[in-house]
């Protein structure tokens, strides 16, 4: 039946876990793509055949041209279903590269997953993204959501003079102080003054770090 190993091919897709990849099904791939060659070269035969009999292809009402628009069709619809599978793979691997970076940061079962062009892909992309970051100095991948406000509340527990640089200008963190922070701040100065200092947002002022052992 026409179609039938393409709707298969999405049905494998579809009946996996949202946002999760199954192995890429290279044989039933690879037999859609055959499929496609097989209704290629049927269409070209009928039109050949229609020109050869005098016949205008596109205002033909016979056999020949109804059998040419069913290949057609299923030519399309079977490209349509390819494209599909590959895109939709493409995104959650795109959104892996998002939230990992580096292919060796993988389980290797996910890895496993990947066909050889999705893991080209991804090192593509990984690799396009950190040059990216690189050149603005930003990291993009600190909030994944827009937050409703771009500072952060930070307040000092611990008295650390100054000599602390935020959005390039000298800050004095003398202890219970407050300043404002961006979110690029914010990685900087939890890595370099964890435990020192506590981070809020504005929308509710949820801690953004989990401080234990911290004296306030």
């Amino acid at each position: 039946m026409h179609g039938r190993k393409a709707y298969e091919l999405v049905k494998d897709f579809s009946s996996g876990e949202k946002g999760h990849l199954k192995i890429f099904n290279n044989e039933l791939f690879e037999r859609v793509i055959e499929e496609c060659n097989e209704h290629h070269s049927a269409l070209q035969s009928l039109i050949r055949k229609m020109q050869e009999e005098g016949l205008e292809v596109q205002t033909a009402k016979n056999a020949d041209h109804y059998g040419s628009l069913i290949h057609h069709i299923s030519l399309i619809r079977n490209k349509r279903c390819l494209m599909a599978y590959v895109y939709t793979r493409a995104e959650i691997i795109r959104d892996m590269a998002w939230k990992v970076g580096l292919l060796h940061e993988l389980p290797r079962e996910i890895q496993e997953k990947f066909s050889n062009s999705e893991e080209q892909y991804f090192k593509d992309h990984s690799k396009s993204l950190k040059l990216y970051m690189s050149q603005l100095s930003l990291d993009v991948n600190v909030d994944m959501v827009p937050p409703k406000d771009p500072y952060i509340k930070v307040r000092v527990l611990d008295d650390l003079g100054s000599g602390i640089i935020l959005s390039d200008k000298s800050a004095n963190f003398a202890h219970h102080s407050l300043h404002l922070c961006t979110f690029s701040n914010e990685l900087m100065l939890s890595n370099t003054l964890h435990g020192l200092v506590v981070f809020s947002r504005f929308n509710g002022g949820v801690d953004r770090l989990n401080l234990e052992g911290v004296h306030q």
